[in-house]
């Protein structure tokens, strides 16, 4: 297959009819210039992209004669290479404001984003792109935000119900990632991961940011990796890293923005004072955190040390792409409290909060849903239906002691 059909297509499309410019940013590689070209190509918008130092060169020398010569519609690819852009963007826009005057990508948010919010608040749609979904691997049109009410689960449930599912094909799709170029057999993911950090590194940090020592900086991202679904230690990070708490945290800020790690941030509304107030971390795609820790293929990932932190990691990262692709920032938090007691994810929608608890069993039982008694203490919120996300193959009740939860299939996702 030489192109995936992306769900955040319709969600650029929508934005379009309202804002005079769109972005399209995240992770290098996700796919972002190839999804804004097919839509900007069936238009016949002209595309420029900053990859190309000459253009690179003429924006930053003189952007005012730039604009002139690049009248919209037009497509800007990479404009993180040229931040003050945007005001003229601005100045373009305010003179015969209408939409879909310009087409934007970025590989990553460090001053990108705010440049953009600055220059054109209130001008501007923003997409979050990250690699590719379960859901647009296998072809699957469905494009709900993952809340799973009993709507969503009926549905979901009588769609898939003649899918045969098959663990093995889920730990495949963990140790592939979603990378495009992975998931289309064109390189081995070895061959591609190292390359990626080797641009990522090289261009992006080294261009953009002031790290001096580049193999330290990967030396911290594979310390990163090891830590996915863990709850953030930047303490810990820096000293099996050999750099300072504060650079950990710098470089921590970096993976954040440019969209390779997810902070899932605790609940605390209306929560007694003993819940935690530390957020878990997420590398948000596992192909890339298998190469980082060095799992060789998916048997071994499955029957390793992490595995629960991988499939943990790859549910979150799939929910949090169902409402990224839908325009739309994730609802989701995690509680902890001082006693360890656990949820893995509440995700709140109508001040309803739905239990997701993360396992990968193909077998569950009672003590899957020993934390959900917990959810008791949350106040002045309607507690919605307990959620097993796991390897079943179908959906099925798990009781323990008074809470019941349904057991479902991680393909429901």
């Amino acid at each position: 297959m030489n192109y995936f059909n992306r769900h955040a297509e319709q969600t650029i499309k929508r934005l379009s009819k309202s804002y005079p410019a769109i972005l399209v940013t995240g992770a290098r590689q996700t796919g972002k210039t190839t999804l804004l070209r097919k839509i900007t190509d069936a238009r016949k918008i002209p595309y420029i992209t900053f990859d190309d130092p000459m253009e690179e060169a003429s924006a930053k020398t003189d952007p005012k004669t730039f604009m002139e010569l690049h009248h919209s519609p037009c497509m800007f690819d990479e404009v993180q290479y040229v931040p003050d852009l945007f005001r003229y963007l601005k100045i373009e826009i305010d003179k015969n404001r209408h939409n879909e005057m310009f087409f934007l990508t970025g590989s990553q948010q460090f001053a990108l984003m705010e440049k953009a919010t600055e220059s054109l608040s209130g001008r501007i749609g923003i997409v979050q792109l990250y690699p590719l979904s379960a859901r647009e691997i296998r072809g699957d049109k469905f494009r709900d935000n993952f809340i799973p009410t009993k709507d969503y689960i009926l549905e979901r449930n009588k769609a898939l119900n003649k899918t045969k599912y098959s663990v093995q094909d889920t730990w495949n799709r963990i140790f592939l990632g979603g990378y495009p170029e992975v998931i289309k057999g064109n390189v081995t993911p070895k061959d591609y991961y190292s390359n990626y950090l080797k641009t990522y590194i090289e261009r992006d940090i080294r261009k953009l940011t002031q790290v001096a020592d580049e193999t330290q900086f990967f030396q911290f991202m594979t310390v990163v990796a090891a830590r996915t679904s863990q709850l953030l230690n930047c303490k810990d990070m820096a000293k099996d890293s050999g750099i300072s708490e504060i650079t950990a945290k710098k470089w921590l800020s970096l993976l954040v923005t440019s969209g390779l790690v997810y902070l899932l941030k605790p609940y605390a509304a209306n929560v007694e004072k003993r819940v935690i107030k530390t957020p878990k971390l997420y590398f948000m795609d596992t192909g890339l955190a298998a190469f980082l820790t060095r799992w060789t293929n998916p048997e071994v990932m499955q029957n390793g040390a992490m595995a629960g932190a991988f499939f943990e990691t790859y549910v979150v990262s799939e929910i949090i792409k169902s409402f990224a692709n839908n325009g739309e920032e994730p609802p989701l938090y995690f509680y902890r409290d001082k006693d360890k007691i656990e949820i893995d994810l509440l995700i709140e929608e109508n001040n309803t909060l739905y239990p997701v608890e993360i396992k990968k069993t193909a077998s569950p039982n009672s003590d899957d849903a020993k934390n959900l008694f917990i959810t008791s203490r949350l106040k002045n919120v309607q507690i919605g239906q307990n959620i097993i996300l796991c390897n079943t193959e179908k959906v099925l009740s798990v009781q323990k002691a008074e809470v019941s939860a349904l057991a479902i299939p991680v393909e429901f996702l």
